[in-house]
């Protein structure tokens, strides 16, 4: 029987202590030049200590003018080895596993980070005319991109950070580049499946012949984009038979974009996708994705999103549908839970945005029919867990801010730390 505290050997030869990972959340703790700072260190000494035997970064940047958050460590030019290193052994103390996530966001960085979004296309995000226009890229600058994935995977390993992950999911550059409604290329880099994979598998590729063979490279895919015309859950089974060739010893499965937020639990705005009724019943948002993405793929499998019980964590283990299980918002608030599930004092982890809402009223409830009121509940419930992540990186305890207060919060913190950078671009790094 296979459970969360089996060891986990990868194809490269390195071993997970356990099955269970901290998966990529984003942090917002960067200074205003962009480097990681002493909150990075302090929250995942905690995490490192907590018992999961992977932790992988939130998004780390390739590109310092284009940015999920205004917040976001990036590699750009910009320094702060120092500080990336005080990050991985901080991370590293309790002798699991920190890889770290390299990201572009692509045409899903918000206005009050740039006014110059780039992507495969010129196809605008609609929400909240929070997201400027993006500029269609040209091939020289996806070149210098996959050389910027490489570069942010050597740094990371020569930081002492344990392995890296490629993030082509949830509608950010790789994972736009997959979907044809936002590449409308007809170039090498858009049109077939063929071509619209290219960006990834030229990414890996750069990444692999950069950092060597016994070095963990993972690869976060969307199972489906869940959206009409979207990318397909038929064609990532065709990717993932691609990744087969490429020496990947990780695949990580997830789902959804900004506009189709599944990978927060939540609904968007396409009405046209149902979900599998036998995923109701389960814990796991993406558990029958992964089912059949199994069949095909010759690399380990991690799925992540929606575990909340010990019994469903082995459940998936033990029938095979995974490898490795991410947890993701528990360890926001209980950074110890896989300790806990695994001495058993924990059975069933904690679910604190089942009990956030706007108000009674089914209008105001995250059931809304109102597009608006969704997005409400997704910007405060994501809020919420990343203001606990910054109350760890202060060394704080956790705080029960309501729906209401954790948006403002937020958003004015995203303000903030914006005007901080804006500012700090004006002069040289201290």
């Amino acid at each position: 029987m296979t459970s969360m505290t089996d060891a986990f050997t990868l194809p490269c030869g390195a071993t997970l202590p356990n099955r269970i990972a901290k998966a990529a959340m984003t942090e917002g703790l960067a200074d205003p030049w962009l480097r990681a700072t002493e909150r990075h260190a302090r929250a995942y000494r905690q995490w490192s200590h907590g018992g999961a035997g992977l932790l992988i970064t939130g998004n780390v940047m390739i590109d310092k003018l284009r940015l999920e958050r205004p917040s976001n460590v990036a590699i750009d030019g910009n320094g702060g080895l120092d500080q990336l290193r005080n990050w991985a052994k901080a991370g590293t103390e309790g002798g699991n596993h920190l890889w770290m996530q390299i990201s572009h966001p692509g045409r899903q960085t918000p206005r009050y980070v740039t006014w110059d979004p780039v992507g495969p296309s010129d196809v605008q995000l609609d929400m909240l005319a929070n997201y400027a226009k993006p500029r269609e890229m040209i091939g020289d600058e996806i070149e210098d991109f996959i050389r910027r994935f490489a570069h942010v995977a050597v740094t990371a390993r020569n930081a002492g950070f344990t392995g890296v992950e490629v993030h082509a999911a949830h509608g950010y550059l790789l994972s736009s580049f997959l979907s044809p409604v936002t590449n409308r290329r007809r170039d090498e880099w858009g049109g077939s499946l063929e071509n619209r994979a290219r960006f990834l598998l030229e990414v890996l590729r750069a990444t692999r012949k950069a950092v060597g063979a016994d070095f963990p490279v993972a690869v976060k895919l969307n199972s489906d984009d869940f959206r009409k015309g979207g990318f397909t859950h038929d064609e990532c089974l065709t990717v993932v038979q691609w990744l087969n060739d490429e020496t990947v010893d990780l695949l990580e499965i997830s789902g959804g974009t900004y506009e189709q937020p599944k990978l927060l639990g939540v609904d968007g705005r396409d009405d046209s996708i149902v979900e599998r009724k036998s995923t109701r019943a389960r814990e796991a948002y993406f558990l029958d994705y992964a089912e059949s993405i199994r069949k095909v793929a010759k690399m380990p499998m991690m799925v992540t999103g929606g575990f909340r019980s010990a019994e469903g964590i082995n459940a998936a283990l033990d029938e095979g549908h995974c490898d490795v299980v991410g947890l993701a918002r528990p360890l926001c608030t209980h950074p110890d839970a896989p300790k806990q599930l695994f001495s058993g004092r924990m059975t069933t982890l904690p679910a604190f945005e089942h009990d956030m809402t706007l108000g009674k009223a089914q209008w105001l409830s995250k059931t809304s029919n109102v597009y608006a009121i969704k997005i409400v509940h997704t910007i405060g419930q994501l809020g919420w867990y990343c203001l606990q992540i910054a109350r760890m990186g202060d060394g704080t305890r956790r705080h029960h801010y309501g729906l209401w207060r954790a948006t403002f919060a937020y958003l004015t913190d995203e303000y903030v730390c914006a005007f901080k950078r804006w500012r700090a671009s004006k002069r040289p790094a201290a």
